[in-house]
């Protein structure tokens, strides 16, 4: 099918933008900075679907982060980590600075190929990277009919309820189970309040924040999003989100001997030093159960029963979990929609990679700013 025009106006400060073309766009960026074709290919696919799927926070605008990592040589261009230890069902990946895609395909690929084998498995990863969505893994276990479970970590961001210090990180989970129905029913969170990308699309545009979402540098509610990020994040449901992610660190970084708590660097902070993430990947095999036959049945008819669920006064649907983000990725169809500022620094990214016709690769017309139009 024709891909559809390559940009149009929307709402202001927005670009919509053909989605084949911004992954071949991305792409082209990463392979200007020395990473294979095949891989940057996956990369950009990723980061263009997050787009598609709703979540700006886990798209192209980590783009400029990555080249800056790549150039200055804190994530390295390999395409795959060194399994460092194999005892059967449990795996160890030394990622080596890697692009989190990558690795986390690897990881993937190993635990599901031994969950089939033997039922289930765990694969402990060490010296990552940022990996985008924990979901689209945990889907992709879901989609070899194991339940996939995958767990990050991240420098600290949160502190634990009444303190004012951070200590653990809002350390991602995400579950995904095998589904007889249209999409893979997943529940996906980071167990922060919020995730820290949503905070930096705020600032980037000027607007404020909730003021439940994050604490100042001395531990005050600020509605700044340019405070929070100097500040820390507050848990999700306060001490459950902090207890949770603090055994989720170690989970990932205790595991696989890699980094915990303060050992992992700031994603967007001195780009010459390595992030040092740990991931945790766990495939429980759901053909070696006895009701194999009738788990992924049973979770399309349970997702059913939520969807079709009585609705509250002015709710016009109920969700599933995961379906929403298949449904915004089902209305999303070919078409990406950016922010102004978004598609400025990946502009910007561009040239500074030696890619000077890289508007006019993304864009049949010039990007403008519809509402500064005169």
């Amino acid at each position: 099918m024709p891909a559809e025009a390559a940009s149009s106006k929307t709402a202001p400060d927005t670009a919509a933008v053909d989605a084949h073309r911004l992954v071949t766009a991305v792409a082209g960026i990463l392979m200007a900075v020395g990473i294979k074709a095949e891989d940057a290919e996956v990369v950009a696919t990723d980061l263009v679907d997050a787009d598609l799927e709703g979540v700006a926070s886990h798209g192209v605008m980590l783009l400029p982060m990555y080249v800056d990592r790549i150039t200055k040589g804190s994530v390295s261009r390999l395409s795959a980590g060194e399994v460092v230890s194999d005892r059967g069902s449990a795996i160890v990946i030394d990622a080596g600075n890697a692009l989190g895609q990558l690795t986390a395909r690897q990881a993937v690929e190993l635990a599901v190929a031994r969950a089939q084998e033997i039922g289930m498995a765990a694969v402990a990863v060490r010296n990552g990277f940022h990996f985008g969505t924990a979901g689209r893994y945990a889907r992709l276990m879901a989609a070899q009919n194991c339940i996939g479970i995958v767990l990050s970590n991240t420098r600290p961001l949160m502190p634990a309820p009444g303190g004012a210090e951070p200590l653990v990180g809002n350390n991602p989970i995400a579950v995904a189970l095998p589904s007889a129905g249209e999409f893979a029913v997943e529940a996906d969170m980071a167990l922060s309040a919020t995730a820290m990308g949503k905070i930096r699309l705020a600032a980037a545009a000027g607007q404020s924040i909730p003021a439940d979402w994050a604490l100042d540098a001395d531990g005050n509610p600020t509605t700044d999003p340019a405070a929070a990020i100097k500040g820390m994040l507050l848990p999700a449901a306060g001490p459950k989100g902090f207890g949770l992610a603090f055994v989720i660190d170690l989970l990932c970084g205790g595991l696989s001997d890699g980094a915990v708590g303060a050992e992992v660097r700031p994603l967007y902070g001195d780009p010459s030093l390595p992030y040092r993430c740990s991931h945790f990947f766990l495939a429980i095999h759901a053909g070696h159960f006895p009701n194999a036959g009738r788990f992924a049945e049973r979770v399309r008819d349970e997702a059913a029963r939520v969807s079709g669920s009585k609705r509250g006064p002015g709710v016009e649907r109920v969700y599933a979990p995961g379906e929403l983000l298949w449904s915004t990725r089902q209305r999303s169809g070919s078409v990406c929609r950016l922010d102004a500022q978004t598609v400025r620094t990946l502009i910007d990214t561009a040239a500074r990679a030696g890619l000077g016709n890289f508007e006019s690769s993304l864009f049949s017309e010039k990007f403008s700013n519809p509402g500064n139009d005169k």
